[in-house]
């Protein structure tokens, strides 16, 4: 009798401990179903605000989506301070630059593969459209289409007085101590390799306004950012910041701020690519700061207009830069340390020595000042923060017109283990 009541209790003792189980993963259930909605909705919304409505859209060979939008229903107006915005076109003076050689088998063109595949209408720009997967590959909603903030281990600056971030290795080019309004160069084009889905890879002009590791920026040139654009493709950005990458700024379009006003699609793929054995390929990539407005401008080769970071989203870089910079850089948890470095590439995946045909390369190095002509800096210093993994080279011959060039290949044990 005894045993049988002990057997019924803990019979009523296991239905009551099962039902605690079920309703437990009932409302874990029941709060993942509502966390997993509550997502939805917000990726639905930051869509719908990223991606404005079309007057015609136009599918591209490599897989883009490109929607032909009004000029002014660009997500750039969607900034408190551009509310009232007019859209002022590049001056004319900003057009006259120097022509693209084509000497030492060399071409300067641009083509992005979705313009085999049509052109937008007057009075529209074509803007890539963001897909729900790639907001999925972002750390958060928020810092989708922004570079992860610079960390410094220490303070201390290397010998050519700059700081060095403990997660960027970076081959490059300085000029500073002038006031700068532009900067401009051919920017041979490759197509280096990036196995890391979270790092990326890019050769590129920063015009900025101090040299410390709080600053102001803007920048633009070709990367390869599998994380932001879902592919290992070899594509055109523009960058800004305001905070050295912690809360302002994005890639391309990706948040309000950077008016595009040309027919230049920002993340659009590049082709053709360079390679060893065959024809080198580059793109002139131009920055100018209109003094009258405050608006810095972005161009590419044979004076094609890009659109501009307008004055009212900047702050000192309105009045002009203090330092320019052109190179390579890759973005990795990986450098720096005694860990595994990062087998990320820069520029070709060759060192600088290689030099044309081998490394990547920036010709027609130009700056301006308010003397409003292109000249080349009165000083300049090759810098690389870790030769061993990426190198760089800035090769100057009587009469010539100094080439730079730079990269690497970043894992190559037992010189950069």
């Amino acid at each position: 009798m005894e045993r049988r009541h002990e057997s019924e209790m803990w019979k009523r003792k296991g239905a009551v401990l099962f039902l605690w189980v079920l309703f437990a993963v009932c409302m874990r259930l029941n709060v993942e179903a509502k966390s997993s909605s509550t997502l939805e909705r917000q990726i639905e919304a930051k869509l719908k605000k990223l991606n404005k409505p079309a007057v015609k859209t136009i599918k591209s060979e490599d897989g883009d989506i490109i929607d032909c939008v009004n000029i002014y229903d660009q997500p750039a107006f969607d900034h408190p301070a551009l509310k009232n915005h007019t859209i002022q076109m590049m001056p004319d003076y900003m057009l006259k630059s120097e022509d693209s050689s084509t000497e030492d088998d060399s071409e300067s063109k641009l083509f992005q593969t979705w313009q085999k595949s049509g052109s937008c209408p007057k009075g529209t720009i074509p803007i890539r459209r963001i897909s729900r997967e790639d907001l999925l590959r972002a750390d958060s909603l928020d810092s989708f289409g922004r570079k992860f903030p610079q960390h410094f281990e220490n303070l201390t600056a290397d010998e050519g007085n700059q700081f060095i971030p403990e997660n960027r290795s970076s081959a490059y080019l300085v000029t500073m101590g002038f006031n700068y309004i532009g900067a401009q160069a051919e920017i041979n084009v490759w197509n280096p390799k990036v196995p890391e889905p979270d790092e990326f890879t890019t050769a590129q002009i920063w015009l900025k306004n101090n040299n410390n590791p709080y600053f102001e920026s803007v920048e633009s040139g070709w990367m390869v950012n599998p994380k932001l654009l879902g592919d290992d493709a070899t594509r055109f950005f523009a960058y800004w910041t305001r905070d050295s990458y912690r809360s302002t700024g994005c890639f391309n379009l990706n948040c309000p701020g950077f008016v595009q006003t040309g027919q230049v699609v920002l993340g659009g793929k590049i082709e053709p690519i360079s390679s060893h054995w065959g024809p080198q390929y580059d793109i002139n990539v131009g920055m100018f700061l209109d003094p009258n407005t405050g608006n810095w401008y972005l161009k590419l080769s044979n004076n094609i207009p890009v659109g501009y970071w307008p004055a009212e989203i900047l702050s000192s870089l309105r009045h002009s830069a203090i330092l320019v910079e052109w190179g390579g850089q890759v973005a990795s948890s990986n450098i720096k340390k005694e860990t595994p470095h990062t087998r990320t590439q820069m520029g070709s995946g060759e060192f600088a020595s290689g030099r044309f045909k081998d490394a990547c390369f920036m010709r027609k190095i130009r700056i301006m000042d308010y003397s409003l002509q292109l000249k080349y800096p009165s000083y300049v210093s090759a810098m690389a923060d870790e030769p061993y993994c990426y190198s760089s080279l800035n090769d100057v011959k009587y009469g010539a017109d100094p080439i730079f060039y730079f990269g690497g290949p970043g894992q190559r044990p037992p010189y950069c283990p």
